[in-house]
């Protein structure tokens, strides 16, 4: 049975400030990790252009929006929405490990789809790692489909969702 998560605009200038740093932190910690074991990048401390985005991201996502989804209270998953040019991006979508198979990812995406309606976007895309099979799965069954690439980071598959 999948526990009740609920999904939310955060408060980056309030209570919400520390539960979003902590979990940036957490995934750009493991993205790292995966990209030193494909032979993307050298071990090392975290790249400035992501630690900034822990030390303040209120000001690292201005004019985009976070969501924090939560359970009993508790923030435990995050997602990044901006506009890019029709469409609505997700970045940084994260499950907290403790937050896994609860729902939350799947009421981020959910969340951020109906927002991007209501904004008039085209379509919801995301870029994933093609290591990430469980993220890949969950993004394949909430019908998010392959998409030309916009990266031009090698090993990233970009997806979309037509709104």
């Amino acid at each position: 049975m999948r526990d009740s998560v609920t999904v939310r605009p955060a408060d980056l200038d309030g209570p919400d400030r520390a539960a979003v740093a902590s979990m940036l932190a957490a995934y750009h910690a493991q993205t790292e990790r995966e990209k030193v074991e494909h032979g993307l990048a050298e071990p090392g401390p975290l790249p400035e252009r992501y630690a900034v985005e822990v030390r303040d991201p209120a000001a690292s996502f201005a004019g985009g929006e976070v969501l924090v989804a939560e359970r009993d209270g508790a923030a435990i998953g995050m997602a990044v929405m901006h506009r890019s040019g029709s469409d609505v991006e997700l970045k940084r979508l994260w499950v907290a490990p403790a937050g896994r198979r609860s729902g939350a990812g799947s009421a981020l995406l959910a969340d951020a789809a109906e927002r991007a309606r209501a904004l008039g976007a085209a379509g919801l895309r995301l870029s994933v790692w093609n290591w990430r099979a469980d993220a890949l799965a969950l993004y394949a069954r909430e019908g998010l489909v392959e998409a030309p690439s916009w990266e031009s980071r090698a090993q990233l598959v970009c997806l979309r969702l037509p709104l």
